[in-house]
């Protein structure tokens, strides 16, 4: 897996240059093909674009969707905002943690899924609203959570 990190980043690089305006870029490549980004990547990325560790580790705590932990198959981002709380976020991250045994910020040890509260997704109009993977579910119930839930179970 590392030597296609690398063949991404060196994609980015040989685009965009060595600069710090490919680090972004380069984090989102890693990140897409991991899932996280290791910690040899970051030495990588040092390496290969002159950025000290720590602004490189900046930009990673920076971006939400960044992250240097693994994380399940399926990534559930669950909005927390004024308008999806106010529409019931508390009820659904109540169902989430009774059906998945987890809290935010944690994974499950089958590392099939990964539990995160995030402050808006921008879907207020769908509010409550949840992304698992890129994909969105928006007024949310318990029972939709939960048929989702069993669905990606059987994948």
């Amino acid at each position: 897996m590392e030597s296609i990190w690398k063949e991404k980043v060196d994609g980015v690089i040989t685009q965009s240059g060595s600069s710090r305006l490919s680090l972004l870029p380069c984090l989102e490549a890693v990140q897409e093909e991991c899932g996280y980004i290791p910690h040899e990547a970051v030495n990588y990325l040092r390496e290969c674009l002159s950025i000290p560790s720590i602004d490189i580790y900046g930009m990673i705590t920076f971006y939400s969707l960044l992250s240097t932990n693994q994380k399940g198959k399926y990534v559930i981002r669950l909005c927390n905002s004024l308008p999806c709380y106010l529409n019931g976020t508390e009820n659904i991250l109540d169902t989430l943690v009774d059906n998945l045994g987890i809290e935010p910020g944690q994974t499950t040890l089958d590392r099939r899924f990964t539990l995160e509260l995030v402050p808006c997704l921008g879907l207020c109009d769908q509010s409550p609203a949840m992304v698992i993977n890129g994909v969105v579910y928006g007024k949310l119930t318990a029972q939709l959570v939960t048929e989702v839930l069993d669905e990606l179970r059987t994948y």
